[in-house]
């Protein structure tokens, strides 16, 4: 999810890491398979492989996970469609879904329902993406360097925006010099905590109260459903707001 880094952190505390992690391998393995399955199964001839194993391994999942993904490629019939779709939330949020489907009728009936049965509703193609830029995005836990030093390299490498915190390092690229640019920032820092394209808010809507709570359940439950791969939103919750969703 994007839209606030600190749900990471509640979701910890909840006990809920073990559940979201297996999920979470699921989902990268699935895009491993797809990317063998729609270019070479050699990562140093296909970007997008590149960029699922980059991803992969990022969040730790096994290299023999890695490998049975991309075996996986050439005995999996099943064809998967890659389908982007947009809606709004509580407070009039943005929210756009990326799914990795083998039934485009069940993904569509399923997140339409999820949107409907948490205070959203699902709109047509366009009607929120105009409000994102689709960009390349890095991220480093922020003991890897100061804020001076990961911008250095970051504009060195060919990033256009960096945003560090207690926490992180956030860095964005554009979207086709992601593979260029975390392999350069790989060089000086090791491996990235994250590896990914993703759609960056242009704006950001603040979200309180009720409306934070149905939210966060909606995202949720769009997050949990097997044919998504991504959910991106451009709302800002407070630290405060969030600790009360937390306890």
């Amino acid at each position: 999810m994007a839209g606030h880094s600190k749900w990471a952190n509640i979701q910890h505390r909840k006990g809920r890491q073990d559940a979201k992690r297996s999920k979470m391998f699921s989902k990268l393995s699935k895009e491993i398979t797809v990317a063998a399955k729609m270019g070479a199964a050699d990562p140093d001839f296909n970007p997008r492989l590149r960029l699922a194993i980059q991803a992969a391994k990022a969040q730790s999942m096994p290299k023999d996970n890695i490998d049975r993904a991309i075996k996986k490629s050439t005995a999996d019939e099943s064809n998967f469609e890659e389908i982007r779709y947009e809606g709004f939330g509580p407070a009039g949020v943005g929210i756009i879904v990326e799914a990795l489907t083998d039934n485009r009728n069940r993904a569509a009936s399923d997140i339409r329902a999820t949107f409907s049965k948490n205070g959203g509703n699902m709109g047509e193609t366009g009607s929120v993406s105009f409000m994102f830029d689709l960009v390349g995005y890095i991220e480093y836990p922020a003991e890897k360097g100061s804020e001076d030093d990961m911008l250095e390299a970051a504009i060195e490498a060919g990033a256009e925006d960096v945003q560090s915190s207690d926490e992180t390092h956030e860095i964005y690229c554009a979207f086709d010099q992601l593979a260029e640019v975390s392999s350069n920032l790989e060089e000086k820092f090791g491996e990235a905590a994250s590896v990914k394209p993703m759609w960056r808010p242009q704006n950001t809507i603040d979200v309180d109260g009720d409306k934070a709570a149905t939210l966060i359940k909606l995202i949720d439950a769009l997050e949990d459903n097997d044919d998504v791969q991504n959910v991106y939103a451009n709302f800002e919750i407070s630290d405060e707001e969030m600790e009360k969703l937390a306890s």
